[in-house]
């Protein structure tokens, strides 16, 4: 057999597995898979500082600043969050990870809350050599009921963002051109804006809140289940 049909076999094959092993997402509408939030309705929503679960010390002050407008928009009536964190502090509650297990009825007695969103940050990285650099933003977010403690919708935003500083020719001038442009795009990243793109991934798949024109009326709008397809 020639060996360039022996290739093509190998090739042909090769793809064949990989395929194969790729996991086809699944499609679910907004009602199917966060039925919660339909029967409940919640009207208020109260914004838990993120918990930190990346390498970086800063993340969790740089991402606060991103959710509150995002959600407002999104039709719901949004508790001021640096209101809610002084609060917070006041009553000797200054990490997340102290209530996320515990009932929050509490919140509804105190705040008045339906709903509580927490939100955790598993990447905020830069991944960098000489010439390449990767930025990673990545954030789970889920929505608890302050009446029965059950989670009402729950998604992950990631963003990945190539910093590096692309072909800037050939020879030592152009891979010298491409590390300063690496570096200079890594030093400057704005992890604020980044952060904002990966809050449009889940916020998109977050039902409509009752001040918003399309409240009760997107519920056949379809998304990834992510329960299937989990966010790279």
């Amino acid at each position: 057999m020639p060996s360039r049909l022996l290739k093509f076999m190998f090739v042909a094959l090769m793809s064949t597995t990989y395929l194969s092993g790729c996991v086809t997402p699944t499609y679910v509408t907004k009602a199917d898979e966060f039925p919660g939030m339909y029967t409940e309705k919640p009207k208020s929503l109260l914004i838990m500082p993120p918990i930190n679960l990346s390498t970086a010390a800063d993340a969790k002050d740089y991402y606060a600043t991103t959710v509150e407008m995002p959600m407002a928009l999104h039709g719901f009536y949004v508790f001021p969050y640096q209101l809610t964190t002084e609060i917070l502090k006041q009553q000797g509650i200054y990490d997340t990870e102290l209530v996320y297990d515990m009932p929050l009825g509490k919140f509804q007695e105190y705040f008045g809350a339906d709903a509580v969103l927490f939100t955790k940050i598993q990447k905020w990285d830069t991944s960098y050599t000489v010439i390449t650099s990767t930025l990673t933003v990545s954030i789970d977010a889920e929505i608890k009921s302050t009446k029965t403690s059950e989670v009402l919708w729950k998604y992950t935003g990631t963003i990945v963002v190539d910093l590096s500083g692309g072909n800037s020719g050939g020879g030592l001038a152009g891979l010298i051109a491409s590390a300063i442009v690496t570096a200079i795009n890594t030093a400057t990243a704005d992890y604020t804006q980044y952060a904002k793109q990966a809050n449009s991934r889940f916020i998109y798949s977050v039902p409509m809140g009752p001040y918003h024109p399309q409240y009760l009326k997107d519920q056949q709008v379809q998304l990834i289940q992510q329960s299937v397809v989990k966010a790279p």
